[in-house]
């Protein structure tokens, strides 16, 4: 079992950026693949970023790449979503997920694949 805790959550304008943070414990954090996800009021889950066990490979989804970044400290059993330029349509709630298998983090774009989950951080962006 591993319990993953999101935070750093918030509102901010529109140009601005959030740092949200995802802290695991339970497990090995190491031996999980590590995505981030968001949902809006009526909208389905929609993938973010994930990024490998060894933090060696990323992959990002178009509507957010080139202004949120997906990093990891193994030491601190965290995982980091950076977001600026933050825009309106980023608000949603934003979860973390953990993967425990040996698939490339380019296939893990669906929130089926994953095990486990945070309960959520709210981001909200404001025009």
């Amino acid at each position: 079992q591993v319990q993953l805790v999101e935070s750093g959550g918030g509102l901010v304008q529109a140009g601005g950026s959030l740092r949200l943070s995802c802290a695991a414990s339970g497990r090995t954090f190491s031996n999980y693949n590590m995505g981030w996800f968001r949902q809006a009021p009526g909208k389905e889950r929609e993938f973010v970023a994930v990024i490998s066990r060894s933090g060696g490979s990323t992959y990002t989804a178009d509507s957010v790449k080139g202004r949120f970044t997906i990093s990891r400290d193994n030491a601190k059993n965290t995982v980091y979503l950076q977001m600026n330029s933050l825009k309106p349509e980023d608000t949603a709630v934003h979860y973390c997920a953990a993967d425990p298998s040996t698939r490339p983090v380019r296939v893990l774009t669906n929130p089926r694949l994953y095990d486990y989950w945070g309960q959520g951080t709210q981001v909200t962006v404001s025009s």
